[in-house]
């Protein structure tokens, strides 16, 4: 899909999206969740068996606002996390910074979850996670909202949408994790790789206040992840 700017999704998007948990009767719940089972749970299992994972490891979503990226990390059964794989985002909507009131178009920034009942085979798009927005620190801040997504489709207000293909692949993924032992997924999303060189790159007038709490998340997330 062709990108109009690199921090904003498609044309009309307000008219299109509403990302929250509307129902499609058009397709049964059950029935869309089978048929993505169908259509690409082998694929997925034997993609994770490649590299030593099963359906049912625990998972960590991060994604990179600025790259449009999304790293999926599944923990093998002896504690390595592993990056499983990288998939792009196709539409994200706002500009850099977090989301900080019902409406804005933004999407968040920080440490979300994904729960059992956050799960939404129903979704306008195809089938969605939300991920929990606003979380502590946000409801501290006085930050509003809710109902934000990861689905599928290539429309996006505050959600990160990933196409119908790959958000098969992740809610599979997820789902067999909460249904596993996982009380959650968690989920990480950053302006961007929030590397030294990137900071100073983005260091100036438009380095947002909160950045400064995301760079030592990032950091710590990096040490687990990369088992330091």
């Amino acid at each position: 899909m062709p990108r109009l700017a690199p921090w904003f999704a498609t044309a009309g998007v307000a008219l299109l999206c509403s990302c929250g948990n509307a129902p499609v009767m058009s397709a049964p719940s059950q029935d869309r969740v089978a048929a993505a089972k169908a259509r690409v749970g082998t694929e997925v299992s034997a993609s994770l068996a490649y590299q030593n994972l099963a359906m049912g490891d625990p998972v960590i979503l991060v994604a990179f606002k600025e790259e449009r990226q999304l790293e999926v990390w599944c923990r093998r059964v002896e504690g390595d996390w592993i990056l499983w794989k990288t998939f792009p985002i196709l539409a994200a909507s706002g500009k850099p910074g977090p989301k900080e009131r019902e409406g804005d178009g933004q999407v968040p920034e920080g440490e979300y979850g994904i729960l059992r009942k956050g799960m939404n085979p129903r979704s306008n798009y195809h089938l969605g996670m939300n991920i929990g927005y606003p979380n502590k620190r946000d409801l501290a801040l006085g930050r509003t909202g809710s109902a934000i997504m990861i689905h599928g489709n290539q429309v996006s207000v505050g959600c990160l949408a990933m196409g119908d293909e790959v958000i098969e692949r992740l809610y599979l993924l997820v789902d067999a994790a909460l249904k596993a032992k996982e009380r959650e997924v968690p989920v990480h999303i950053f302006p961007f790789r929030m590397t030294p060189e990137s900071c100073a790159a983005h260091a100036g007038p438009g380095w947002h206040p909160s950045w400064d709490d995301l760079k030592a998340e990032y950091s710590r997330l990096q040490r687990m992840l990369s088992g330091g």
